[in-house]
């Protein structure tokens, strides 16, 4: 399986440009073969919290139209960040698109204390990819719960992958938190952040790779987007600066 992380720079709230600039990415990372492809936490908007109760939206949206398009065409599962709205407020969550089949939503369960003004915390029981049991999903705070990744690990997943919006310091606590990960529960590991400004900072971009061993395969730099690709038969790493 070629397992893709996307590294992007988000415009702020402009929610058109950002899906510009998702596919020119895209198309990369299927140029290069990738099967599964993932972007940072609420790539569409930037993570923006003061943005997120106004540009929060649903899977159904038609400006995610062409997402589906690709994923049909190409034969792919691609994972875009979006704040989605709920009866009861506005969730941090995952647009995935797989397919011929109906996009599903993973919102954010586990929210740290300074989302708590904004933010809900998602109710629903996706861990694991529908289609794709043994790959499961993790939002940014998440990957620090540790019953977050041991529930991934117990539902038969074998590869986590992580989607973050961090500074260059909580990459770096990123970093530590996710080897540990893929040593502890023996589970291929990829986390995908963004560079550039978001929500006020700096990101630190060094989206990255482990195998199931734990061991770094591969990273990006913290100033540029780009994709990496990790084949999980072969152990090839494809990295690409745009």
């Amino acid at each position: 399986m070629k397992l893709c992380v996307v590294q992007a720079r988000p415009v702020k709230g402009d929610i058109h440009r950002n899906i510009a600039n998702h596919k020119k990415l895209l198309n990369l990372a299927v140029a290069n073969g990738a099967g599964t492809i993932v972007f940072p936490e609420l790539s569409l908007t930037g993570y923006e919290p003061g943005l997120a109760n106004e540009l929060a939206s649903r899977a159904d949206d038609r400006r995610l139209d062409d997402f589906q398009s690709i994923s049909d065409t190409d034969g792919i599962t691609i994972g875009i960040g979006l704040p989605t709205k709920k009866d009861d407020g506005t969730c941090i969550s995952m647009i995935l698109f797989q397919p011929k089949r109906e996009r599903q939503t993973y919102s954010k369960k586990y929210i740290h204390v300074d989302e708590e003004e904004i933010f809900i915390p998602g109710k629903n029981s996706l861990v694991t990819i529908s289609g794709q049991p043994g790959t499961a999903l993790a939002i940014c705070y998440e990957i620090t719960v540790h019953e977050h990744a041991e529930k991934a690990f117990n539902s038969g997943a074998t590869i986590y992958l992580a989607s973050v919006a961090k500074t260059a310091q909580g990459t770096e606590k990123a970093i530590t938190r996710l080897t540990a990960i893929a040593k502890e529960y023996s589970m291929t590991v990829l986390m995908s952040n963004c560079v550039g400004l978001s929500g006020g900072y700096e990101c630190g971009g060094r989206s990255s790779a482990w195998n199931n061993k734990g061991e770094l395969v591969g990273q990006l730099n913290d100033t540029d987007e780009g994709i990496l690709i990790f084949d999980t038969d072969s152990g090839e790493k494809i990295e690409r600066i745009v």
